[in-house]
């Protein structure tokens, strides 16, 4: 059954250790989800690496964030990565709907039994712009997306092909950036819907030194960054059109 917006009530699996970040990242995923911050709490898997499914009863949705303190790829450094994959497999099997963003991307991939692979030397930092497959054209959330839309991007790990049973949606020359789950309300993007332009400066100038060469390099990525209110509008679609109806 569909529900009000007013009484939607969304859990942000939140992956962040910096405090400023962890503030940014809920305002940013209430902002563009069009519902203030009391609709939407947060489980941080840095305060709280043990968690089960059960964290999500009373909640109509999933959201998952982005890291830039964390990877996918070790497991043995960051105990909260099973429970995530537990999660996340949980939230397939049962029809939960989840919207992932950047690290959410990642992990869903490993949860679905694709491969993630690190590459810190030649990675997406900034906006770039977003291409769409055929598939994306009868997608509720990406239908009424234009071709080549602007996103904020910047991670180093990436997905080369998604993961079995998955629709893709997304890409660029460098690597995959969405998929759905076939026949779930399971949506995941490499890039960041929940991050506009202004949010990334802030956040560039936070993680400097792992993104970027200096001053110089900052300097260079945010001048040529650009608005991407396409991008920012898919969490409010997927709230329209798969909470809400």
């Amino acid at each position: 059954m569909k529900k009000a917006r007013s009484s939607l009530k969304i859990l942000l699996l939140q992956i962040r250790e910096q405090q400023k970040v962890r503030v940014e990242e809920h305002q940013s995923f209430a902002r563009y989800a069009n519902l203030p911050t009391s609709q939407i709490d947060i489980l941080n898997v840095f305060d709280t690496p043990t968690f089960s499914p059960d964290c999500l009863q009373g909640y109509d949705a999933l959201f998952i964030g982005g890291a830039s303190e964390a990877s996918v790829l070790e497991p043995q450094t960051y105990p909260f990565i099973a429970p995530g994959i537990k999660l996340m497999q949980y939230c397939i099997d049962s029809g939960f709907p989840v919207f992932a963003s950047c690290f959410g991307y990642q992990w869903a991939t490993l949860a679905l039994g694709g491969e993630v692979i690190n590459d810190t030397e030649n990675y997406e930092m900034g906006t770039v712009p977003i291409l769409l497959t055929e598939q994306a054209r009868e997608d509720r959330i990406f239908c009424d997306v234009p071709n080549g839309f602007q996103a904020v991007s910047v991670h180093q790990q990436k997905v080369l092909t998604e993961p079995e049973g998955c629709i893709a949606l997304a890409y660029t020359d460098m690597c995959r950036h969405a998929f759905k789950v076939a026949n779930k309300p399971f949506w995941a993007c490499q890039f960041h819907p929940e991050v506009d332009k202004q949010t990334l400066i802030e956040r560039l100038a936070v993680f400097k030194h792992k993104y970027t060469q200096g001053d110089d390099h900052y300097d260079q990525v945010i001048s040529q960054a650009k608005e991407t209110p396409e991008s920012n509008d898919l969490i409010k679609k997927f709230v329209d059109r798969v909470l809400v109806g």
